[in-house]
């Protein structure tokens, strides 16, 4: 059997592909008994909190084990986007391992403490409350899931869009050991090693530590430095204990050191102040901030308990702490003088504890469980505006903000499945949920430079936001679904789901900014606390689909067109202020709105198949599978900071049209130098229609239709031990952006005014170019 005999099937190819692929397949009608043994095996995941048939799910979810991952070239999650429909998984702007996740239309790209994601990252069933360090590196996995649509009832708050699910490997009962050596494109080396060892028959230890070096696509030419390199260590250690055959303790912990240099951006417009040329390569910059270093860290534990009572019911429980720090200079001028520079702290704790009665009957199986969570966000930032200061006479202004978010949620749910005959299958559940929000923004300008947390003594000119509030916010997520098996290896089902994203306070805000809201000439606490409060944002789902696995397994497919009615959305903006009158921003206060609503509606269609077997020389094979995803998001109601209905003017921003995706893979047997093996390789080409950064279009950061191609072949010994192999991605070196900054308004003359500083910010990121590397595996 050839390593292409994967567990998982769902990644790229196109729907004319199988009328090619069902006669061949067609053809093995009348199997063997040495055909038997090649059948697939079933697709078994999680989604739903419990392990099942990937068919049998009533829900949109995209697998990827280890094996197909490392098939595919993924080095971190973001590339997992490639293969799902309707999915972008992007690193944020000015960040090397913040994550910028959106499923379906919905998400957040805001990283700042307060804003909540819309699509939920989980570390082995550990829910990851902040994007910073959430861009996780690819090693030792066993698989990826991504659920597309509303999870609010079995992953419950910031799962609107969806959930990620990153699962690492479980250790063997015998000796085990990895050893994987790469190098590349642009002085690229990574090494990592992973074994495992049975201290007794039911005592297992484990882990792996990677060490990830690339030096930068471009260069910071004022500095010296790479720009876009990566210098990344990272660490996972386990244990497990079979306290009894029915009762099994994992213990986990994770540790990631990120020191790259600071990510900046490539400006799309000269100076407007200095008049600073467009520099002529796209990974270049100026960026001139570095009073602080970037650096991440981040580390996380978790306890996992599970007894098995009896056939029917499960007790599982999972205990954990994670905690991250990083902190980043970002220049949004990308210019040597400090005309809109950032640096930035963010500091992340969290505390959670899941309890779950897992009961599988003879026709009635589901969850009950209980949830709780006590994290804390804080974030401080100056904003540099030096070159502002010295032309009004306030020499190193700086508008500090300081921000501090409490969250403390707990919720009940269930989720359970009838099966009304043999066929006819009924699933309802419902989550509770209580969630409080505490948050002190503080909000203050400076002469003299930066700020104390910077290095800095600056003299304090005034206090624009001192904030301190509180709320509660409940929901109630329900879903309900039913299900027909038109065979055993077919499901066809319908879908209600809800989901919610939990409100706060704007952790931009500028209390001295305040509409008078009943225009009586004063500012009340109740309307500063309206100013400074948004709601949480809701979506109801409905999801049609059908799956089918058939022909033992070599042609697996789903189908689903889904309705999503998107309420109360939250949208972050900022815009200058001028606090003295002089017709100058001098500083800037978030506004965010619960902008009003929006219909989500689309289709995806994914799936893989065995093309043919035996084609070209006995035990080879061709495997195709494809992914296909459309989204028609409309703003139905988009209330702007000036209380003006914008929805005709308004897009959903990282949500692309069509999302698609095709892979072709072939396997063969191949002895080399005496050696029994096999040789197999790939070629992916994906696909993104034209992309908004924003809700506001822009014809400079707005990235257009654009395809990849990335290929990999490799050659494995007959028994596992030895693989080597190359990889190439983005064949085509194509340069595409994935986010950028925008504080200028475009004029009729073809010039630009800028909103805040004296340059005009207009940054661009970008996506990797082409880069191969070539890699040894050695397993023991």
């Amino acid at each position: 059997m050839t390593r292409y005999t994967h567990k998982i099937a769902f990644a790229a190819f196109t729907a004319g592909s199988l009328a090619t692929a069902l006669p061949a397949i067609a053809q093995e009608g009348e199997e063997t008994a040495a055909s038997e043994e090649r059948r697939y095996e079933a697709v078994v995941v999680t989604a739903q909190r419990r392990e099942q048939s990937l068919v049998d799910v009533p829900l949109s979810v995209s697998a990827f084990d280890g094996e197909l991952l490392a098939d595919l070239g993924v080095d971190d999650l973001t590339e997992v986007a490639k293969v799902s429909p309707n999915v972008t998984l992007e690193v944020s702007r000015g960040t090397n391992t913040t994550l910028t996740a959106f499923i379906r239309g919905v998400g957040q790209q805001d990283p700042v403490a307060g804003f909540e994601s819309g699509v939920g990252i989980y570390l082995d069933d550990v829910y990851l409350n902040r994007p910073q360090g959430a861009v996780l590196d690819v090693f030792d996995v066993e698989r990826v899931e991504v659920l597309r649509g509303p999870q609010g009832t079995l992953y419950g708050r910031n799962t609107i869009g969806g959930a990620v699910k990153y699962v690492t490997r479980g250790l063997a009962d015998e000796p085990e050991l990895k050893a994987s050596a790469r190098v590349g494109s642009y002085d690229q080396a990574d090494v990592i090693l992973t074994g495992s060892y049975p201290l007794a028959d039911t005592f297992r230890v484990g882990g792996s530590v990677a060490a990830l070096t690339r030096s930068g696509f471009g260069e910071n030419i004022i500095t010296g430095e790479d720009n876009y390199n990566k210098d990344v260590l990272a660490a996972r250690i386990s244990a497990e204990l079979d306290v009894t055959p029915d009762f099994q303790l994992r213990l986990s912990g994770d540790w990631t050191e990120d020191n790259s240099n600071a990510r900046q951006g490539h400006r799309l417009i000269e100076g407007q102040f200095s008049g600073a040329p467009v520099l002529d390569d796209i990974f270049d910059t100026r960026a001139g901030l570095d009073v602080v270093g970037q650096k991440v860290e981040a580390s996380g534990g978790s306890l996992v308990a599970e007894w098995q009572v009896n056939d029917a019911i499960t007790l599982k429980n999972i205990l954990a702490y994670r905690e991250d720090e990083s902190t980043t200079p970002i220049d949004f001028d990308s210019l040597q003088a400090a005309d809109l520079d950032v640096p930035a702290i963010y500091e992340n704790d969290q505390f959670s504890e899941e309890f779950q009665i897992l009961y599988s009957g003879e026709r009635l199986s589901g969850v009950l469980g209980a949830y709780y969570l006590d994290a804390n966000a804080s974030t401080v930032f100056d904003v540099a505006l030096f070159t502002t200061g010295d032309l009004i006479g306030l020499p190193g202004l700086n508008a500090q903000t300081f921000g501090d978010v409490n969250t403390e949620t707990w919720s009940i749910f269930g989720d359970f499945t009838y099966d009304l005959t043999d066929k006819l299958s009924l699933t309802l559940g419902g989550r509770y949920t209580e969630d409080t929000r505490t948050s002190r923004v503080l909000r203050r300008q400076f002469t003299g430079g930066f700020s104390e947390f910077f290095g800095g003594d600056p003299d304090l000119l005034v206090t624009t936001s001192d904030f301190n509030g509180s709320a509660d916010f409940d929901d109630f997520s329900p879903r309900a679904s039913i299900s027909y098996a038109l065979t055993p290896d077919s499901n066809a089902y319908l879908t209600y789901s809800q989901g919610f994203k939990g409100g706060s306070f704007d952790p931009r805000g500028q209390t001295t900014a305040t509409p008078d809201f009943n225009q009586d000439g004063e500012i009340t606490e109740d309307e500063i606390f309206e100013f400074m409060q948004f709601d949480p944002e809701e979506v109801d789902s409905i999801e049609v689909g059908y799956k089918a696995s058939q022909f033992s397994g070599r042609l697996n497919y789903s189908i689903a067109a889904f309705f999503n009615d998107y309420s109360d959305v939250q949208v972050p903006g900022s815009i200058g202020v001028d606090t003295d009158g002089d017709g100058v921003s001098d500083t800037f206060t978030g506004v965010t709105t619960n902008a009003g609503a929006a219909t989500i509606n689309g289709f995806e269609f994914e799936g893989s198949a065995v093309l043919g077997e035996d084609t070209m020389t006995p035990g080879d094979r061709w495997d195709a599978s494809w992914t296909l995803g459309y989204l028609d998001a409309e703003y139905d109601e988009f209330i702007g900071p000036t209380g003006e209905d914008v929805s005709d003017e308004r897009v959903f921003q990282n949500t692309p049209e069509w999302t698609a995706s095709t892979r072709l893979a072939y396997s063969a047997p191949l002895p080399l130098f005496g050696y029994g093996g096999d040789v197999s390789g790939n070629l992916l080409v994906s696909y993104r229609s034209e992309t908004s950064q924003f809700e506001e279009p822009n014809a400079f950061l707005d990235q257009d239709a654009f395809a990849m191609l990335d290929g990999r072949i490799e050659w494995e010994t007959e028994d596992g031990r030895l693989a080597v192999n190359l990889t190439g991605k983005n064949l085509t070196d194509e340069e595409y952006i994935v986010a950028g900054y925008n504080f200028v308004t475009a004029n009729p003359d073809g010039g630009f005014t800028p909103t805040l500083g004296l340059e005009g910010t207009l940054t661009a990121f970008y996506g990797n170019p082409r880069t191969f590397t070539f890699g040894v595996d050695f397993r023991y």
